[in-house]
């Protein structure tokens, strides 16, 4: 059987359900497809906290367990190994990773997390996989991060390198990929209030803005920012499984204050399973973009939302320009103010059925799992 190795973070991101999926999507996606699937990923010592969030060793690490709990109930327990610094490693022995690199066919590095350097060079095709449009591009432009040398280049930021798009390529050529889901992973849900909106985010997201060319790209808190008010306009509920640090209490008091239900990830979406049921029971989703997605017509989509679509959610989200890839009927709804905001949550609340439909069948028709690894293989010329 033709090996493939993922590589991501998920001991590194303990308590992040959406985060899970994304690196399992890939390993069990590539597995449908009859692939061997090793799951690699690394992580620094200084890395491994205890459920206090003290440094500890990784044998003691909330990190290794929530690693050992998500490959075990997803069935990557015995073909997975996390690399805790050197050739120290849980699951799989070192001697036995390197051993399945020079067999592996392919190399899947999310955001180019494995470095290890004995493991690259073992490897005969790479592809390094960027799920930070924008973000990446702007910082290997200016020398901020100098992307490490792969076979070939995917983005999630499908309309990199049009016209279209202001982000710079730097000279690589980026791939456009969509968001895989395993669609038997996420089934149509039938429960959940139709007027309940919903969607898990953090409230200025991993990184902070990016200057360019005199230009202010900003982070996902200017976003919500403008479309603030809009549960005063409509008849729905909007709750957002919102990670905001206590120094931005002066935002979440304004969210309260217009009506918006916030509630702690940590409680509502900590692992994959809780994230399904959370979007099962919601109604759709409403949600914003980082600003640099926006402001440069990127074209992301996010994993989060199509999850929500296969699951036959309703999305409305701010437009990236990806209404411009896609034959949209329903299901998936742009806005780019609060104006059309209101609009499509009235729309959403106005047809419902069709929306629900319309979700699923758009996951279907261009997220499914099948579909993009597939074609994406076929470009790196592997086959099963």
């Amino acid at each position: 059987m033709t090996v493939i190795m993922v590589s991501g973070a998920l001991a590194n991101r303990p308590f992040n359900g959406g985060g899970a999926w994304v690196r399992l999507s890939w390993a069990r996606g590539l597995r449908r497809l009859g692939f061997e699937v090793v799951f690699v990923e690394q992580i620094a010592p200084e890395g491994c906290v205890d459920a206090a969030g003290a440094q500890t060793d990784l044998e003691t690490s909330v990190n290794l367990a929530y690693f050992r709990e998500v490959t075990e109930r997803f069935g990557l327990a015995g073909s997975s190994v996390l690399i805790g610094g050197g050739e120290r490693t849980y699951g799989l022995g070192f001697s036995e990773l390197l051993e399945m690199a020079e067999e592996a066919e392919l190399l899947v590095n999310l955001s180019g997390h494995l470095s290890a350097e004995p493991v690259l060079r073992r490897l005969r095709r790479t592809a390094y996989v960027d799920i930070d449009p924008g973000f990446t591009q702007f910082w290997h432009a200016d020398g901020t991060l100098r992307l490490p040398v792969h076979s070939y280049y995917f983005t999630i930021g499908e309309s990199i390198g049009s016209a279209a798009c202001s982000i710079p390529t730097a000279g690589v050529r980026w791939r456009p990929i969509r968001q895989p889901v395993v669609l038997d992973d996420w089934p149509p849900a039938e429960e959940g209030n139709p007027t309940h909106f919903t969607t898990i985010a953090s409230w200025r997201g991993p990184y902070g803005p990016i200057y360019h060319n005199g230009r202010r790209l900003g982070v996902k808190a200017h976003e919500f920012r403008k479309v603030m008010p809009l549960p005063r306009h409509t008849s729905q509920t909007f709750e957002i499984a919102l990670d905001i640090h206590p120094g931005d209490a002066y935002d979440r008091e304004r969210m309260l204050h217009h009506g918006w239900r916030l509630v702690d990830p940590r409680e509502a979406t900590a692992d994959p399973q809780a994230f399904r049921r959370y979007v099962a029971q919601s109604g759709a989703e409403f949600s914003v973009a980082q600003g640099v997605y926006v402001d440069t017509n990127s074209g992301w989509v996010s994993d989060r939302t199509v999850r929500y679509l296969a699951s036959g959610k309703p999305a409305l989200v701010q437009d990236t320009g990806f209404a411009r890839n896609y034959g949209l009927d329903g299901g998936l709804l742009p806005f780019r103010s609060l104006r059309e905001a209101i609009a499509g949550a009235r729309a959403i609340e106005r047809e419902y059925e069709h929306h629900r439909r319309a979700a699923r069948a758009l996951a279907e028709e261009m997220f499914d799992s099948d579909r993009v690894l597939g074609r994406m293989l076929e470009e790196v010329g592997v086959a099963p």
